[in-house]
């Protein structure tokens, strides 16, 4: 016999095969979205372009104003973003030029510190317009010239009371005494000594291009050449006397001399200004030697 055939057998079957294929496309199209959120992850957030700060300034004005008065010198104009406060300064000599520009002295704020030569305009703008202070440091001098003619007084002068000038001694007493060889050793050592300070000045100490005041020099100039003629006026003196012990003392006052004239070495310093230069100053040993620091 045959059997008979259910007839909802068939509709049955499209109805699971339509449900199966509906569940493998959203099954497909979460694996889908899955993946498209695993690549924006790994892709990691998105960063925005920074912004170049100034890129649409291409020049600046820089405005001069005097620190005590607060009254406007002159604007510096048409200055590029890559210049730098020594350049403000040339151009600032241009349009005054009774201040040259180691003369000038610029702040950013009234009771700031004085900005170095070398510091970039580009980094002090806020804005097109930048405002800076004038400070008039005074007459200026290189600190080549500073020590030359610091040691070349001291030289000069001690050789003057030496030779005996009749401006300055008596010279009927002058020619009766007769010259302890003590004092012509003094001369040779004191004129050893500036004699080599003028020599490392010109051939072995470096110094920068800064400056320093003018009223600097003169006080060093005052100290260094009042003092050697104070010493050279009694040492070289017709009525001079040689010392108590005799050639004991000059020995040792000899070989202390030797040991402690390589004293010396150039370190670095800054100014006020800002403006690096090399100074010579005693080093630790004479410190030690002298008192002046502890061990």
């Amino acid at each position: 016999m045959l059997k008979r055939q259910n007839p909802g057998t068939p509709e049955r079957s499209r109805d699971l095969t339509a449900d199966g294929g509906a569940l493998s496309m959203s099954h497909n199209d979460s694996r889908s979205f899955f993946n498209l959120s695993q690549l924006v992850l790994s892709a990691g957030q998105i960063k925005p372009s920074p912004a170049l700060k100034h890129s649409k300034i291409t020049y600046f004005e820089v405005e001069i104003v005097d620190v005590q008065s607060k009254k406007q010198i002159c604007i510096v104009d048409k200055v590029p973003p890559a210049s730098t406060i020594l350049d403000v300064k040339h151009k600032f000599h241009k349009a005054c030029p009774q201040w040259y520009p180691s003369r000038v002295g610029l702040q950013l704020e009234r009771n700031g510190p004085f900005l170095k030569d070398s510091t970039s305009i580009q980094s002090l703008a806020v804005s097109s317009i930048i405002t800076l202070y004038f400070t008039d440091l005074g007459q200026q001098v290189g600190w080549t010239t500073f020590f030359l003619t610091e040691y070349t007084g001291p030289l000069l002068i001690y050789l003057l009371f030496y030779i005996r000038l009749s401006t300055i001694y008596d010279q009927v007493e002058s020619r009766k005494n007769f010259r302890h060889p003590v004092v012509h050793l003094a001369c040779f050592c004191h004129c050893l000594h500036y004699i080599r300070h003028l020599l490392e000045t010109l051939f072995v100490h470096k110094f920068s291009e800064g400056h320093t005041p003018l009223k600097n020099m003169i006080k060093g100039c005052a100290f260094y050449w009042g003092f050697t003629s104070w010493i050279a006026y009694y040492i070289n003196h017709p009525r001079y006397t040689p010392p108590s012990f005799g050639h004991k003392q000059v020995s040792y006052a000899a070989l202390a001399f030797l040991e402690i004239e390589p004293v010396f070495q150039v370190q670095p310093t800054t100014p006020s200004h800002g403006s690096s230069c090399w100074y010579p100053v005693p080093t630790i040993h004479t410190r030690l030697g002298l008192g002046l620091v502890s061990r």
